[in-house]
This record gives C-alpha cells, structure tokens and sequence, in this order.
C-alpha cells in the first residue's frame, strides 16, 4: 500500500472515514457511499495509471464513476491521493462549491465524466473503449464502477450486450453489489456478463487483496467485470 502527501499531510485508507465525515449537509447517501470506498482505494492506489500530474495525459486510463451515490466516497479518495484539496471537503454540496452531489467533470481535478444520472456510465465507458481503440491507443484502460440497482437500466444492458462481442478488452466494469437491485438475475449479475461474452469474477468488496487480484486478471480478448460483494444496504 502506498501513501499520499498533500501539504505536507499524508493519507492512507485509514483516514478515509475522517475525510468523509469532513462532509456533511443533506443527501450524503454515506451508506450508499462507503460501500464504494475499499473498491475505489484499491483501484486509485494500486491499479489506475492516473495522478494529479496527468488528467490530461492521452495514455492515462480512465475512471468513470457512475453509481449515484458514490461521490462522497470518490471525493475522499481523491483528496488522499492529491487531486482535491482536503479544505474543499466540509463544503460538499453547497451553492458555490466544487464538490457537488454529482461530480462535475469541469470542476472536480480527475473526474472524467460529470455522472449522477443511473445508467449513463457503463455506455460512455464502452464508447471511450471504441475512442481509444480507432485512435490506436492500446495502453490506456476504462474503469467504471456502477451499483447493482443500476443494472436495472435497459441502458446498461445494451452496453454490456454490444462490448462483448466487440471484444473491448480495455473496458473494465466494477459491479458494487450492496443487495439493492430490485430485479433478481438468474444465476447472478456474473452470469449476466458471462452470458454476453465478459471475463467475470465475483469477490468480498471488502478484501483488499481479492480485490486487486480480480482487478489485475487477464482476460484477453473481452472486457472485464469484477462484481464487489458488501454488506447489503441498510439506509
């Protein structure tokens, strides 16, 4: 695990909890966003090629976040590893800050996407997949972490049914399943995947380890869906 000095002043995960309570006001959906956060640290401190230094670099890879309720979350990590400045935090959600209850990518350092909207994420993620891809960059990945209700879009069905057999194995899909979903999928949100031709695994979103080792799998040749097991949603 590596650490990140901002000011002066490092961060680990362990102060992930405090940055997020540095938040506050009405619709901080913390429980929605706290599933989020282990899934969100192994992603930004062991597998994304992204920093402070490059937003703008054409060969970064590319995290979109998507699930509604994660940005209490993703601004917290993104404060420990440098994109956001820690002072920015207690104003979340207010009229003329940064950080609003969606991310703004126009205003938020390394956002990608401004999001919010369910079932937005996973098609622009396949169509940044197709972007790369016709302008020869084979380096860079496509991350996007939705939630499990968000699988009920119509939207994000298309996607997964097109990436498939386009054999988009930039494209990278994280599934936080909290018990939300209101539609069962026989075999579970795996086999959903796996039936349109993804590499699929499902792990404990709170394990660290399998979470990294589910994230760095090879699946050459299809894109990749890591479905994170929490605790289901209690408010």
């Amino acid at each position: 695990m590596t650490t990140t000095t901002e000011h002066s002043r490092t961060y680990t995960h362990g102060d992930l909890p405090r940055l997020m309570g540095l938040m506050t006001g009405d619709e901080k959906h913390g429980p929605a966003a706290t599933s989020t956060l282990d899934v969100l640290w192994v992603l930004y401190d062991r597998v994304l090629r992204v920093s402070p230094e490059r937003t703008d670099d054409p060969e970064r890879d590319r995290f979109l976040l998507s699930k509604g309720h994660g940005p209490m979350a993703y601004y917290a990590v993104l404060t420990a590893k440098g994109f956001v400045p820690a002072e920015w935090l207690p104003d979340f959600g207010s009229y003329d800050s940064p950080l609003g209850h969606h991310p703004d990518r126009v205003l938020v350092p390394g956002a990608e996407i401004g999001s919010g909207s369910l079932g937005h994420g996973l098609p622009i993620a396949v169509g940044t997949a197709l972007g790369l891809r016709a302008q020869g960059r084979t380096e860079p990945r496509v991350w996007v972490l939705v939630g499990d209700a968000e699988l009920d879009e119509g939207s994000n069905h298309e996607a997964i049914a097109f990436a498939g057999p386009s054999g988009l194995d930039r494209l990278h899909t994280v599934v936080v399943d909290n018990s939300s979903a209101s539609h069962a999928r026989p075999g579970g949100i795996a086999a959903r995947f796996e039936a349109a031709g993804w590499s699929a695994v499902t792990v404990d979103g709170r394990d660290h380890e399998a979470l990294h080792a589910a994230f760095t799998a090879p699946h050459p040749g299809r894109p990749h869906v890591v479905v994170a097991r929490v605790e289901p949603k209690s408010a």
